[in-house]
């Protein structure tokens, strides 16, 4: 079954723990978005999980250098799941790969400006990574382009249970990424934005698990 992944970028850490507090235990995964650790750095990741034991972390620190020591730093603070650009080198990769596993946690490697979408994650793969992510940038949204086409080539690549879908995914458009079957559906200013966030996320929640 996938697993619903919430995006949390644009908050502060304390609107963060506070929507914490309302979707914990409706969400898989929650997302502290780079804007968030550009910001506060790992501090947000450790406050979740303090807040949430439970709560599973994802701290998109969109590593590109330096992966054994920035994945420690993540991981020491808490994070269950730490990203990693593939556009990365493979050292840097595995560097991040070999220090989550160390700690017990999961390496999600995100194709941003990747073009060749099945090599890439073929050999993201076969380096350890959990989780491959297609993913439409904001910047990009506007123009028109969405993630939906880049996850069907990806699911060809690569078992669908290792593959992640994030940018623009909406309530209605939800449907349609979930016919690919990916492990991880992502969802940002769709839930953070909703005027119930908690029952937004529900109804996310429902689908995702009828999928």
């Amino acid at each position: 079954m996938p697993r619903l992944q919430i995006a949390v970028d644009t908050f502060t850490t304390q609107q963060a723990l506070l929507l914490s507090d309302e979707i914990y235990d409706v969400v898989d995964l929650f997302e502290v978005g780079t804007p968030m650790i550009l910001r506060d750095g790992v501090h947000p990741v450790r406050q979740l999980k303090e807040r949430h034991p439970e709560l599973k972390v994802l701290a998109d620190t969109k590593i590109v250098d330096g992966g054994s020591l920035e994945c420690a730093d993540a991981c020491a603070a808490g994070a269950d799941v730490v990203t990693v650009l593939a556009m990365a080198c493979d050292s840097t990769i595995r560097g991040v790969v070999e220090t989550a596993h160390r700690f017990g946690r999961e390496v999600m490697a995100d194709l941003l400006q990747v073009t060749d979408i099945a090599r890439r994650a073929r050999e993201l793969v076969a380096m350890g990574v959990d989780y491959v992510c297609v993913h439409t940038p904001v910047d990009s949204q506007g123009e028109g382009k969405t993630t939906l086409g880049d996850l069907r080539e990806l699911v060809r690549a690569i078992p669908p249970r290792r593959a992640a879908a994030a940018g623009g995914i909406n309530l209605q458009t939800l449907d349609v990424y979930l016919a690919e079957k990916p492990a991880v559906i992502i969802m940002g200013g769709a839930l953070c934005g909703a005027p119930d966030v908690r029952a937004a996320a529900l109804e996310a929640k429902r689908r995702v698990g009828e999928a």
